[in-house]
This record gives C-alpha cells, structure tokens and sequence, in this order.
C-alpha cells in the first residue's frame, strides 16, 4: 500500500485571494482524515501566499488526536523561519525543497553539487526533534546519492516530468518509467525510503504506483481541482482507491 498525503495549499491560496477565513484550511483537513487519508501535507512558503504559520500550528493541533494513524508533512526550504517552526510542531515528517526567485511552484529538486554541511545540520536538528527526514530530487542517481550522504530518511521524487511523459504515451511513457524504475532502486538500495508527488492525478497515478518500493505519494492541485466539482471526501476517497491497491 501507497499512503496518500493530501496537500492543501490550494485550499489556501482561495482563501487569501478574497481575505477571511474562507474556505477553511482546517476544515479541508478535517474532511481528509475523515474520508481516510493517512496523510496531510502542507507548504508554507516564506511569503505566505498561501499557507499561513497560523495554519501549520493550528493544523498540529487539531491531528493531534489522530497523529496514530494520519501523518503530519511540513515542507519547505530550510530558511530558519521554517527549521524553527518545524522544531516546534514535530511532525511526523519534514520535506526539505528547493525555492527558486519567482517560482508558482517548485521546479526542481536540489541539484547534487549543493553543499551538504547546512543541509546535513539541520537534518541533524531534524532527527533529535523525532522528525522524518524527505529531501525532493529529481529521480537520477547523483542526486539521490547525494541525500543518502546527508543522512535523510527518504528522498521525494519530482514528478512532472513523469506527468508529461504520461500525456506523451507511447515510447516517451515506457523509457520515463524505466528512469523512475532505476531512480526507485537506487534508492532502495541505499536504504532511503520513497515518496513522490507533483502533478500526479487520476489518470497517471495508477500506473506510477506500480514502480518498486514506493511509500508515499502528495498530491495537492489535481486533487483540490477535481473537488471542487464533486466534493474533497470524494476526491479523496478516488485516490485511495487506487493507492491501497
């Protein structure tokens, strides 16, 4: 089984193009975990165009009775703002990401030639507050390699250009995969657990869920997309149909 880490930013970014509380964050979270989700993501960057630290702590409060069974992500780029809000909430898990001047949305993940002293300390800080450890990378050997020197828990794979491949169909699809496939195993074989997430939908997750030893998936746009026509428990209940297969 794949856990499915629900993102709610874009619950956010509806909120504070009008002002207000409305819609809420928290209560996007509470249909998730009350449809099943095992997982909830959140990414608040240093402009807080769309979740707010009132969020983070706020959210940290409300799973915190359920903190057995749905995990808590906190990504981010390792700007201090955000080492010490992780730090104070501990979640289960914090994903380190690259930010680049003027991005909607990440890119890419951390290029190998970036030093490792800054990162591997705060990873360090990370594991003596009881937090897991992901660091996003695109799915090649060097930079996977390069986590494993860290010291991280699991790598999270970028997933665009997979997503792509996926409308291409054909030869483009079938080479993409096996890129993931050898990107998965390299991993493994390293011993860092496996997460992945970034333009996954519907329609290409099924077929990425076949790749060896993935652990867990976030998925945020397409899944907040498809809720506003048929409603957030539903969506939610499409995609776990298809990661605890």
């Amino acid at each position: 089984m794949v856990r499915l880490s629900v993102n709610v930013n874009k619950v956010a970014t509806i909120r504070n193009s009008r002002g207000g509380e409305v819609p809420s964050v928290l209560e996007a979270v509470e249909v998730c975990v009350a449809a099943g989700a095992p997982g909830i993501t959140l990414h608040p960057r240093e402009d807080g165009r769309h979740i707010r630290p009132d969020d983070v702590y706020a959210i940290a409060e409300a799973l915190e009775p359920v903190r057995d069974r749905v995990e808590y992500n906190i990504e981010g780029d390792p700007r201090p703002g955000l080492v010490e809000m992780v730090e104070r909430v501990r979640p289960d898990q914090c994903t380190l990401v690259p930010v680049r001047s003027g991005e909607v949305t990440s890119e890419a993940g951390w290029r190998p030639d970036t030093p490792k002293g800054p990162l591997r300390e705060i990873i360090e800080r990370f594991h003596e507050a009881g937090v897991r450890v992901s660091v996003f990378v695109d799915p090649e050997p060097s930079p996977i390699e390069w986590v494993a020197e860290l010291g991280a828990d699991r790598v999270e794979l970028y997933t665009e250009p997979y997503a792509r491949a996926f409308e291409q169909g054909g030869g483009a699809l079938e080479s993409c995969l096996e890129h993931y496939e050898a990107a998965c195993r390299r991993a493994h074989e390293l011993g860092l657990g496996l997460n992945a997430g970034h333009d996954l939908d519907l329609g290409n997750l099924p077929t990425f869920v076949k790749l060896p030893h993935i652990d867990e998936v976030s998925i945020g746009h397409a899944l907040i997309s498809r809720a506003l026509f048929i409603g957030l428990g539903e969506v939610v209940s499409e995609y776990l149909r298809i990661t605890s297969r």
